[in-house]
């Protein structure tokens, strides 16, 4: 049996509550944005030229609408976010079982890296501001639209490559089962979580033996 070198992680779903994102950082961001714009126009400049059309804001305002997973929306996200954490209005959700098996993992040598569709800026301020405190130390590495699409089989490819293993070394853990065959079809192993309870072959990280 291969030994597993490294741990990659989904969030939403994953290590942390989809609800969250949805019910609590998409409308922190939304309300926030078109403040946050014409208060960084110089630094946001560069993210709204990868934006169509005149109405950027109303674009973007869609964009978070529709959970689409467009970088500069990412980007801006990220942004947004980090004052709400720097100011203590946003913390960071987690499960239980996720600090626990972080812990376990990095205790037992093995690197654990986050792979989001989230931008890497708003993932580390998850779990640098979580409600487990900062989890960041445990974590190698972190992976997001930039490195390609989370169900595409190159992506995993590149990240492998990224992380100096083999593609056998590294166990991918999503709630999406397209995710879960893109990695496996790079070679990773790969685990489908439900914390709901359906078919899957995990319900918590808990579960996970290396």
């Amino acid at each position: 049996m291969t030994q597993t070198k490294a741990v990659l992680l989904d969030i939403e779903g994953t290590t942390s509550s989809i609800a969250f994102v949805a019910e609590v950082l998409f409308p922190y961001a939304a309300r926030h944005l078109a403040s946050y714009i014409e208060a960084h126009c110089e630094e946001v400049a560069p993210i709204l030229a990868e934006v169509p059309g005149d109405d950027k804001v109303a674009t973007l305002l869609a964009w978070i609408a529709e959970d689409r997973k467009a970088t500069p929306l990412k980007t801006l996200q990220g942004l947004i976010w980090a004052q709400g954490y720097a100011d203590g209005t946003l913390q960071g959700h987690v499960y239980p079982d996720t600090p626990e098996a972080l812990h376990r993992w990095y205790t037992a040598g093995v690197s654990i890296y986050i792979y989001s569709s989230g931008s890497i800026a708003a993932q580390k301020l998850i779990f640098g501001h979580s409600i487990a405190g900062d989890l960041t130390p445990m974590l190698s590495g972190y992976f997001d639209t930039t490195t390609g699409p989370k169900r595409e089989a190159e992506s995993y490819a590149k990240i492998t490559a990224a992380m100096g293993c083999e593609a056998k070394e590294i166990l991918f853990v999503s709630d999406m089962q397209p995710e879960v065959d893109a990695a496996r079809a790079a070679g990773l192993g790969a685990l489908l979580i439900d914390r709901a309870g359906g078919p899957a072959d995990i319900h918590s990280l808990s579960e996970v033996r290396l």
